[in-house]
């Protein structure tokens, strides 16, 4: 969990951690004891990229509105379902707060030294 401009974001991951629905999801509320209101998945696989998304971290740059989903994932060339690589990814909100679906990619972000 973690809060953003006055509301509590709760996240998760759902689904079968070996199957095609593994995915990660989220509900928000005003309180960080609820009630949430899911909203919905952010992280799902790509079948052109990786499988198995999920079991994740948010990391927020100090002082800044930036956010960064850190999780692991299945390289389509691996066949075995214990074998996840680590990833990070942006991770970026609408106009209301909503958390935008997640863009898995190859290449992830750059480095960048946090004062």
């Amino acid at each position: 969990m973690f809060i953003r401009n006055g509301k509590y974001y709760f996240m998760w991951s759902e689904g079968g951690w070996t199957g095609p629905d593994y995915s990660v999801a989220y509900a928000i509320a005003d309180s960080p004891l609820g009630p949430f209101k899911r909203v919905g998945k952010i992280l799902q696989q790509n079948p052109a990229i990786a499988t198995g998304a999920g079991h994740h971290s948010v990391l927020q740059i100090p002082g800044k509105n930036e956010y960064y989903i850190v999780y692991h994932r299945r390289p389509l060339s691996e066949k075995d379902g214990n074998s996840r690589v680590v990833c990070i990814d942006k991770m970026e909100f609408d106009a209301e707060g909503f958390i935008k679906p997640v863009v898995i990619t190859n290449e992830g972000v750059a480095p960048r030294r946090i004062k």
